[in-house]
């Protein structure tokens, strides 16, 4: 457009007060500001634009970044042909749901950036005739840093678990959560350095925003742009219709505005008479959807007197076909990179581009690797994910024991992501080698994969009685997110017996996930069209405050984990209406809670069921679980054991620890025949002894001569339910 008023070079770098957060925008959301089809607000930057001009100090430093502005757009484009290289940062803010996007969808986003930013997209081809040879390269691309600022290397991706990815009331608030609990590094990330990019799961309604350059706050990690999960790239959460957004955000950046100018009402006639202060985009009030014969202002027609046709396919405007910047918008950015007090010039220069590791070819400096899963039954199949860091031309992988697995077909031990099946129960160390052809490093992962071994039998029951601690127990495994206090064991009390597990719960920050795990359970024995299993349960929890709203979820599982169902859901005053403002813990059997599911279906009948017990907490009080009861039948509020919890008296082992011989002696009220098993810590049995029980007193003699010292389990199993004691070898 035609007026030269500099209106923008904003920003918003937010080293901000809290008073200048204080103003939290309302949820109620602008109708106007909605692309055609979407709930929410596609850009507020001006409107964030708007309350900081409420700010002194911030006027004063948008009028120094104008004047220098000014000075620099006089001169032109003198670095014209020189390409311009942005460091970038995707920070995630997540709580582990759909918000904690792939590293792979990350690259496809940074991909569309480069693409758009160089006029590599096809479909600049099809513009509208009247703008045919208009669309611009940017000269402009984006890498990955890949130097944190405190000289550490990574992979340009940090993430972070917070609550606040879906409370963006306060950006402020959001970005003070990345600082503090990323899994990089915890301090600043400084906005004169990276372009910071912040992927949250809501942000006050909005899509997107970022602040435009000024020279308050140049050097804050706010100076960067906030955008939701679901427009962040083409592939994951994201889509090809909103993958354009962070397109859009960097262009204000970069001291653009929208098309119609420096304001967020699109299709508002008076937006005719506002300006976005570039000179080959023609006046318009903005699109909210792909109206390429928009034609909407009088005030830009030609020396012809014919009016120009609105530009509804740039980058900024809201329309859902956006695919170019002009000429003059390219001035504009790019004079904008080269704007000292604003921190853009030190973004791109050589020596800051040194630093944060985005010069040059990227080499390896980290190997790194994940799986789908690291808990698995025999049989199963483990898909690996090189995740090494920042280029990797061979891989080498060394998977310990070297027996009892196998590489799928077309996987190797030099395949970038192999799929490995495993099927001998046990635990597996992971090891990979990474190169780039010069430099190489290598990742071990000890105890990384578990092999779950022989399935327990119905009826089952768990009431944490067998165990001195819950950690690296054969039958549950422990998740804690994020690291705080997790599941440990209670030895002092319980529902039945005098343990349970108990969760501290009380005085942690919000947003805590914990679970339980069970092994794999054989429900294969249950008739799929006349039997039925009951899984009961019991548990003790009250509130802190009484807007506590904190959840207890179940899961189930038929297939060893490969998918989860949820069953059961309890939560705020249907988990608990009772208050303790001081760290609570049950007193009377009257203060737990006896629940039964019914709903584990014949679709779970099988040989590898599973079951896990999540706890999402908010800040409030202890949880306790105790007498997990898993059987076939209907519900009873007594507890379902089996023959080895019912029948046996006085069963104990000694002496233990043991240099030498191992007695296990108890008092059985029938015959018959029995098995005894040795097993390690991960299930993998070591000895089999076949037993003739007598009825009364039974005492078995083995030796552990064979065993190295450690800890171990002795299992013994009778018509197919066992009981399991710990043992030490000295």
């Amino acid at each position: 457009m035609k007026r030269q008023t500099f209106l923008a070079l904003l920003f918003g770098s937010l080293a901000f007060t809290s008073t200048v957060f204080a103003q939290k925008p309302q949820r109620v959301l602008d109708p106007q500001n909605m692309r055609e089809g979407e709930n929410i607000e596609y850009c507020v930057t001006h409107k964030k634009h708007a309350a900081l001009l409420q700010n002194p100090d911030y006027v004063k430093g948008l009028a120094i970044a104008e004047a220098e502005y000014n000075e620099v757009a006089k001169k032109g484009d003198a670095q014209k042909g020189t390409i311009y290289t942005i460091p970038v940062v995707f920070h995630v803010l997540h709580i582990n749901g759909v918000e904690n996007i792939s590293d792979d969808q990350i690259l496809n986003a940074l991909a569309i950036l480069n693409r758009d930013y160089r006029k590599q997209n096809a479909d600049t081809a099809n513009v509208h005739p009247d703008f045919q040879g208009m669309p611009a390269d940017i000269e402009v691309e984006f890498r990955l840093a890949t130097i944190a600022p405190n000289g550490q290397c990574f992979n340009g991706i940090t993430r972070t678990f917070s609550p606040l990815s879906y409370d963006g009331s306060d950006g402020g608030n959001q970005v003070d959560a990345i600082v503090a609990g990323n899994n990089v590094y915890n301090g600043q990330w400084p906005g004169n350095k990276y372009l910071n990019i912040f992927v949250c799961g809501e942000i006050g309604g909005a899509a997107g925003y970022t602040y435009k350059p000024s020279n308050w706050g140049a050097t804050s990690m706010q100076n960067g742009i906030w955008i939701l999960h679901d427009y962040v790239g083409a592939i994951g959460t994201g889509s090809v219709g909103a993958s354009r957004a962070l397109t859009h955000e960097v262009g204000h950046w970069l001291n653009l505005d929208h098309t119609w100018g420096g304001n967020n009402n699109p299709g508002n006639t008076t937006s005719c008479s506002t300006d976005d202060n570039v000179q080959d985009t023609p006046n318009c009030i903005g699109v909210t959807a792909c109206l390429l014969n928009s034609n909407t202002c009088d005030s830009d027609n030609n020396y012809w007197g014919f009016n120009i046709r609105d530009n509804v396919e740039n980058y900024m405007d809201y329309s859902y076909c956006s695919k170019m910047y002009t000429e003059g918008q390219r001035t504009r950015m790019r004079a904008a990179l080269q704007v000292s007090s604003t921190g853009r010039a030190n973004v791109i220069s050589a020596s800051n581009l040194a630093a944060v590791g985005a010069a040059g070819v990227p080499y390896l400096c980290k190997a790194d690797f994940g799986a789908d899963k690291t808990t698995v039954c025999a049989g199963n199949e483990i898909q690996f994910s090189d995740q090494s860091y920042n280029a990797v031309t061979g891989w080498s992988w060394v998977i310990t024991p070297a027996t009892g697995w196998s590489f799928a077909s077309g996987s190797s031990a030099s395949s970038e992501n192999p799929k490995v099946i495993f099927n001998t129960a046990g635990m597996y160390n992971v090891q990979l080698t990474a190169t780039d052809g010069t430099n190489s490093d290598s990742e071990d992962k000890v105890g990384f994969i578990t092999v779950l071994g022989t399935p327990l039998s119905l009826p089952y029951w768990e009431g944490f009685e067998d165990y001195t601690t819950l950690s690296n127990i054969p039958n549950w495994s422990i998740y804690n997110a994020p690291v705080n206090n997790t599941f440990t064991l209670e030895s002092n009390f319980g529902h039945s017996g005098t343990k349970c597990a108990r969760l501290n719960n009380f005085g942690q920050a919000a947003s805590n996930i914990d679970e339980l795990t069970s092994t794999n359970i054989d429900l294969s024995g249950i008739d799929q069209t006349t039997g039925s299993v009951t899984l009961s349960f019991r548990y003790a929890y009250r509130k802190r405050t009484s807007s506590d709203y904190e959840f207890l979820k179940v899961f189930i599982t038929g297939n060893c984990g490969e998918n989860w169902a949820q069953r059961k859901t309890l939560g705020g005053n249907q988990l608990s209406n009772q208050v303790s403002s001081s760290s609570w813990a049950p007193t009377s059997q009257a203060d737990w809670v006896t629940i039964h599911m019914t709903n584990v279906t014949n679709n779970y009948f099988t040989d590898n069921f599973r079951m896990r017990f999540k706890f999402e907490g908010e800040g409030g009080n202890n949880f306790f679980l105790d007498d997990i009861n898993l059987y076939s039948g209907n519900p009873s509020n007594e507890l379902v054991v089996g023959l080895s919890q019912n029948e046996f008296a006085d069963l104990s082992v000694f002496p233990n620890p043991t240099d030498g011989d191992l007695y296990l002696q108890f008092t059985s009220s029938t015959g018959g025949a029995a098995q005894l098993h040795i097993t390690d810590l991960s299930g993998k049995i070591i000895s089999n002894y076949p037993l003739q029980l007598q009825p009364g007193t039974n005492l078995v003699i083995t030796e552990t001569n064979q065993l190295a010292g450690g800890s171990y389990l002795l299992t013994l199993v009778v018509n197919g339910v066992q009981t399991t004691r710990t043992f030490v070898v000295r």
